[in-house]
């Protein structure tokens, strides 16, 4: 920085009175700091970098008191960052105000791809820090990994899982896996399906990978009981309060399966709890439903935490966490933001892979595109429905998605009629006025599995006599339709 650009920054802190998440303030009247390790590290791991400001001494009010010697400060800093790994090339500014010395020292970011920069004299494990707010704080182990994993190039979604046999896994599944994966695909063609499953990541050596086991293991948290996606309704804004009746969920899931089955689940818990509201234009008569989320961008958000979350074995301990709350939905994924990407770049630049096996494979069973167009999506489908922009937040291993609920717009909406229902059996009731058959059912729901719509579903209802059967003498019949009953 340029020496009016510090004597600004003297001035600033003056006014703010505090530390930031890129400033420093050592007092250094009596002679150079002896533990700016830690910092140096800290601002080293950091995209933005920092600056730390020598003279201002916080403790007593943030008064300016000058430094002791601003030549012999810059030579013992320089010291402190040649014994860092990789050695820091601090920027020094100098400034003479009122009488008295300050110095700024300028910390760059390092690259992802060299970080963590730590203390040599401590070891990478003890030496690494990492900045949050004004306070400088030793890395997690995981931390620390997942800079390792990322240099190295590590790939957790192709680890084999040595108890896995290929007897617990779907082979109908599989089978058509690699089918879908051979058309276009002439030479794939000629190899056998072991040599395939070699090829693509699903075996090592013959053993199944965590891949085969995520995406065609009858069940995979048999291997992996956390793998897993945990989903409650909270009757609040935050988790701990309390319903009217002393309840602390409304809804409460463990949701299991392969990651094709999670999605479907995980879609399924959060239209059933959340409000659908159906807008009749009155002039038209035409209908449509309006959620607390667009299931579009719901759906999106549940993907990419299923395929980009961290499987590594520091994290294969912790769940995927859906929360419903009053006010927001949040989706939290183990595994902050992979690489070099930052969170200012989430949806516009094209980002590293961490399971790219896993994605190439939801790619070929059509489950998402793998064209990095699941956060646009998320963006457009919020947009439309006149909600917030989706936030996200990286949580030091944990990444965030939320979605706010915010004010929904329509056109003419103060000329429509509204109806609002709480439950899925009322949204069914509803989108059933009409005969409808197993699919628009299904779908209307976002579940995929036609059958298990029906059976978690519909088939309650019929039983409680709120649907009745188009053919009731053959309840299995493929030209069924099912009709809300109309009251008496």
């Amino acid at each position: 920085m340029m020496p009016v650009e510090l004597e600004n920054l003297i001035d600033h802190v003056q006014v703010l009175k505090a530390e930031t998440q890129t400033l420093e303030l050592k007092a250094a009247a009596q002679g150079c700091p002896t533990r700016l390790y830690d910092t140096l590290s800290s601002f080293s791991n950091q995209d933005e970098g920092g600056t730390i400001l020598f003279g201002v001494d916080e403790q007593a009010g943030f008064v300016p008191v000058g430094v002791y010697d601003a030549q012999d400060l810059m030579k013992h800093v320089t010291e402190q960052c040649g014994q860092m790994m990789p050695v820091i090339r601090p920027v020094f500014t100098t400034l003479l105000k009122n009488g008295k010395a300050f110095v700024s020292a300028e910390i760059p970011g390092i690259d992802v791809a060299d970080r963590p920069c730590f203390y040599a004299g401590k070891g990478r494990l003890k030496g690494s820090y990492v900045r949050t707010g004004d306070a400088d704080q030793p890395m997690t182990e995981y931390e620390i990994y997942s800079y390792e994993a990322f240099r190295r190039k590590y790939q957790d979604d192709i680890r084999p899982v040595e108890q896995a046999g290929w007897s617990t896994l779907n082979k109908d599944s599989l089978e058509l896996y690699l089918s879908k994966l051979k058309v276009g695909r002439p030479n794939l063609s000629k190899l056998k399906a072991e040599e395939i499953c070699e090829l693509v990541g699903l075996t090592r050596e013959g053993i199944p990978t965590l891949a085969a086991v995520l995406l065609f293991s009858l069940f995979p948290q048999g291997y992996f009981p956390q793998l897993c996606v945990t989903a409650v309704s909270v009757p609040g804004t935050e988790v701990g309060q309390l319903g009217p009746e002393g309840e602390r969920f409304l809804d409460n899931r463990r949701i299991e399966g392969t990651l094709t089955e999670m999605l479907e689940d995980a879609l399924a818990f959060v239209r059933k709890n959340i409000r659908i509201k159906t807008i009749i234009d009155t002039e038209t008569g035409k209908r449509a439903d309006r959620e607390d989320y667009p299931l579009t961008a719901v759906r999106e958000a549940i993907l990419n935490a299923l395929i980009h979350r961290d499987y590594s074995l520091h994290t294969e301990g912790m769940p995927i966490q859906i929360l419903l709350f009053e006010d927001r939905l949040e989706i939290k994924s183990p595994g902050g933001l992979y690489g070099r990407l930052r969170l200012d770049q989430l949806g516009k630049v094209q980002p590293d892979t961490r399971n790219p096996v896993l994605a190439v494979a939801m790619e070929v069973l059509g489950e998402t595109e793998n064209r990095y167009s699941g956060i646009p999506t998320m963006r457009r489908e919020l947009a439309r429905a006149g909600m917030p922009e989706p936030e996200f937040w990286d949580e030091r291993g944990t990444f965030v998605v939320c979605f706010r609920k915010g004010k929904q717009t329509a056109q003419n909406e103060e000329l429509d009629t509204v109806y609002d229902y709480d439950t899925t059996d009322e949204n069914l009731l509803h989108f059933c006025v009409i005969p409808r058959t197993r699919r628009e059912i299904a779908e209307f729901l976002g579940i995929k599995s036609v059958p298990y719509a029906i059976t978690t579903y519909v088939s309650p209802m019929v039983e409680k006599g709120l649907l009745t059967l188009s053919i009731p003498e053959k309840p299995r019949s493929p030209k069924q339709r099912y009709t809300a009953k109309q009251p008496e």
